[in-house]
């Protein structure tokens, strides 16, 4: 029996590919223990090292570094949702003066990388008279690379619905931008959730990438707190243990708020009932108490 890509194990390559994944498990176990033994060595885990967070300062500098990587996040994805849903119904345009620009478009900003992208805005566009702020570089990077992705995505769950439902929607009447405004977008945005929410993930992480065009998110604030040695002994470590854990926690409840998004998609459809449907449980109901009191099963 074989598979498209490859062919499927037998007993034997089962019992190697399970002593080999065991190995390999327990090499990662290793190495992670011998990196934290050395972090234990070298008192990376005292309390001292933590000393950083008790000042007021820092924790202010904190929380405004978490509100500016959330408001980078938020207004990237608000333009980036937006960028791909117009892209996506360019690309699947009829007219091929639209589809094809479009094409282009999407195709070169998904190629090219987040980085060059923060530097060209940052960097660049002042040498020809256009200065943008470090925020509006970070945002129109992400809107401009995450939005290119999203329309890819909007395109492929468009493809996947069935052909009857635009051409139910065409047989009422609807032309075509009624079509995908209220037919098949909201479907293809249903059907393609989890995927959505996976590359905003992607743009939440990415917005760590704006610490090298001066934008003070939260990673910049890690490395500025993380290397000062004259106060507090360039806590590096512990600094950058917090900062990972901020932005875990950011990630799982975006998640989670997926989850929740998609569980409630699927609660409970509504069902109407219609006056033969009760009807009919009114005689069940009627001949299981007949059954029970007389003996007459049903």
């Amino acid at each position: 029996m074989s598979m498209v890509l490859f062919d499927v194990p037998g007993p034997k390559a089962r019992v190697r590919h399970k002593i080999m994944a065991v190995v390999g498990i327990a090499a990662a176990l290793a190495a992670i223990a011998y990196v934290v033994m050395r972090f234990i060595a070298t008192d990376q885990f005292t309390a001292r090292r933590l000393d950083w967070i008790n000042y007021k300062q820092i924790q202010l500098s904190l929380v405004e570094a978490i509100g500016n990587t959330l408001s980078a996040f938020g207004v990237g994805a608000v333009l980036a949702l937006a960028f791909g849903a117009i892209f996506a119904a360019a690309r699947l345009s009829d007219h091929a003066w639209v589809r094809a620009p479009a094409a282009v478009i999407v195709e070169i900003f998904r190629a090219i990388p987040l980085v060059i992208m923060m530097f060209f805005f940052y960097y660049g566009l002042p040498v020809a008279g256009v200065k943008l702020s470090a925020f509006t570089a970070v945002v129109v990077s992400l809107m401009l690379y995450n939005g290119s992705v999203l329309a890819e995505i909007f395109r492929a769950g468009i493809n996947s619905l069935p052909k009857g439902q635009s051409e139910a929607a065409y047989a009422l009447g609807m032309r075509k931008t009624q079509v995908m405004t209220f037919v098949l977008l909201p479907q293809a945005l249903r059907a393609m959730l989890p995927t959505i929410i996976s590359q905003l993930v992607v743009l939440l992480k990415d917005t760590a990438l704006g610490f090298l065009i001066t934008f003070e998110e939260l990673l910049r604030w890690g490395t500025r707190i993380g290397g000062d040695a004259v106060n507090f002994g360039r806590p590096m470590i512990s600094v950058m243990i917090v900062v990972a854990l901020i932005y875990i926690g950011l990630c799982l409840l975006l998640t989670w708020f997926a989850n929740y998004l998609e569980k409630r998609n699927r609660r409970n459809k509504k069902v109407i009932h219609t006056d033969d449907d009760a009807a009919g449980q009114v005689q069940l109901g009627n001949a299981s108490a007949v059954g029970v009191g007389g003996g007459i099963t049903v």
